[in-house]
């Protein structure tokens, strides 16, 4: 299969610019041939119901040939499915499969390090004169043995490992089995960019780039300790020594920048194409903003600012001022769960709270920027707590008890409360399905009209009638009572389109001055419940209020709040 350019462009070149990426973590999302693991038919048989959500595109986990040490984040083969998964040809029968549909297809690429198992690294270990001698980050022992650096792993202890082939330390960040490729190195830069091209070719429209501020390293000193321990990164709690250090030589430098150009003008061989890049550093926002400035690097970058506990409006307000008063012209992705972290629910404390998710999802979707939904969210699913035995993921055998690692947020789609492991597979799921699931289990909501399920179907129908919320420009009001204020504003084909947006944190009704102009969208979703009338704004508990303001030349409007 090559790309069909007819596909392209249906929703523009710049369709990523507001979109809407659904996630799909593959292992757990549909099982079609029985084997306990989900797979690409799975997904294929599944498109109608992701098409149903109203997203714009798919973002598909790691599919490539891996021995699974980190469950597909180290690509033995970049260019070949997993046989879990199944075939290139079934890949090839679901990009076809999800643009009749009208969905993009995004795929994971972990560009800055491998599997130990990859053939470039079983060449490049053997010796320190072969061809791809200088493909990985080798480095000589101190003169005592130790490693050439202090530099921490994210899964716990040394990011060096000893290499008895070659006597010298490989660099790793993550587990020892991920070697990090030598980006430095022009002939890795030249095989990476052949990789990513193969699957330009094969159709596909855009990437979701693993951890990309660690392709390239500095000079190898000594990270220098850090002051304060604050949550963000997956590897950056109390329990793990990673988060003990400023990282200031081992990932996010000016070198990748370099990149990362080469890198956006390979994507804009292919019009229509987009970028996403994960990016986890003491400075994420700083480094969202450096990495999509310009038109010349990434399209958009998403962080782990959102991905954390704190659900305070007055953190979350200041979080999306400082992004927008360091952007400029690039553009943001968020996203409150994925396959790294505690699932929402869980983690904003909203477990068996409806109104309090919907919410949640309406803060997401009214942001500028793109969006990035993680499978299950839309189900409200909470964290599954797992038994020490019951564990997979190596960060959490790591760091059990204090960190429980990722396999709760991983667990199976439940697709039929009823069926056996809720419909997603008939043999023995490779993470089990809580029974606390079935309940929320996609034909149950289905069924019901005011299910979380069929909230956010109709906010993001609601949504796409937006132009100010899919493209428009955000300007921030203060908090006040636990209610988060701004507006969203575009020029549309029409007079310039004006949203005012509200959102209640807080349990308890809130009443707010509410500007004179502002006016109730008559085909807005009923999960919008917020009133605008004589002057006032009324809030039920987690109310969600979006009004017009029609006919308005002011810059900002004077929201007294």
């Amino acid at each position: 299969m090559t790309r069909n350019s007819t596909l392209i462009g249906h929703q523009g070149q710049d369709w990523w610019r507001g979109a809407v990426i659904y996630q799909i973590y593959p292992r757990s999302f549909m099982d079609a041939n029985n084997d306990g693991i989900g797979d690409l038919q799975g997904v294929i048989d599944k498109l109608d119901y992701i098409a149903s959500l109203n997203v714009d595109a798919i973002w598909l986990s790691p599919i490539f040939t891996s021995p699974m040490k980190d469950f597909g984040y180290d690509v033995s083969d970049y260019r070949d499915i997993d046989p879990m998964f199944g075939t290139l040809e079934d890949f090839d029968r679901l990009v076809e499969a999800a643009h009749a549909r009208g969905l993009k297809v995004t795929i994971d690429q972990v560009l800055s390090h491998t599997s130990d198992a990859h053939p470039w690294f079983q060449e490049s270990r053997s010796s320190r004169d072969n061809s791809k001698a200088d493909w990985y980050v080798w480095a000589d022992a101190r003169p005592d043995g130790s490693p050439p650096t202090n530099w921490q792993s994210v899964f716990g202890g040394s990011s060096w490992q000893w290499d008895t082939r070659r006597c010298q330390y490989y660099l790793h960040n993550f587990l020892t089995t991920q070697p990090d490729l030598n980006f430095r190195n022009p002939e890795v830069v030249e095989a990476i960019l052949g990789e990513v091209r193969f699957w330009l070719e094969r159709g596909v429209d855009g990437f979701r780039l693993d951890a990309v501020n660690f392709c390239t390293h500095g000079e190898l000193r000594d990270n220098p300790p850090q002051e304060e321990i604050a949550e963000g990164f997956i590897g950056v709690r109390p329990d793990n020594p990673y988060g003990y250090q400023q990282h200031l030589h081992d990932k996010t430098q000016p070198e990748n920048l370099a990149f990362l150009e080469r890198l956006r003008a390979l994507l804009d061989e292919y019009p229509g194409t987009t970028s996403v890049g994960e990016v986890g550093d003491d400075d994420s926002l700083g480094v969202m903003a450096g990495y999509t400035q310009g038109g010349k690097r990434l399209h958009m970058c998403y962080s782990f600012n959102l991905l954390t506990e704190q659900a305070d409006p007055q953190y979350l307000h200041d979080t999306l001022t400082e992004m927008e008063a360091r952007i400029g012209d690039g553009w943001p992705c968020w996203a409150l769960g994925n396959h790294d972290v505690t699932r929402l629910a869980t983690r904003w404390q909203a477990e068996g709270n409806p109104a309090a998710l919907r919410l949640y999802m309406a803060f997401l979707l009214t942001q500028r920027g793109s969006v990035c939904l993680y499978q299950g969210e839309e189900l409200g699913l909470p964290e599954v707590e797992l038994t020490f035995e019951q564990l997979i993921d190596p960060a959490g055998i790591t760091f059990w008890p204090a960190y429980k690692g990722r396999d709760g947020c991983r667990t199976p789609q439940p697709w039929k409360a009823d069926a056996c492991h809720a419909g997603f597979t008939g043999a023995e799921p490779w993470l089990p399905v809580p029974d606390t699931h079935l309940g929320l289990a996609v034909d149950h909501q289905d069924r019901a009209a005011d299910s979380l399920l069929n909230a956010y179907r109709d906010f993001l129908a609601f949504r796409r009638q937006q132009p100010a919320l899919v493209k428009g420009s955000v300007h921030y009001h203060p908090v006040r009572n636990e209610v988060l204020c701004f507006e969203r504003c575009h020029p549309s084909n029409a007079p310039v389109q004006r949203l005012l947006v509200a959102l209640n944190f807080s349990d308890q009704a809130r009443e707010l001055p509410a500007p004179p102009q502002a006016m109730a969208i008559e085909e807005a979703p009923a999960l919008i419940n917020g009133t605008w009338s004589d002057g006032k704004l009324q809030l039920p508990p987690y109310g969600i209020a979006i009004a017009r303001c029609p006919q308005s030349d002011e810059e900002v409007i004077q929201w007294d709040v």
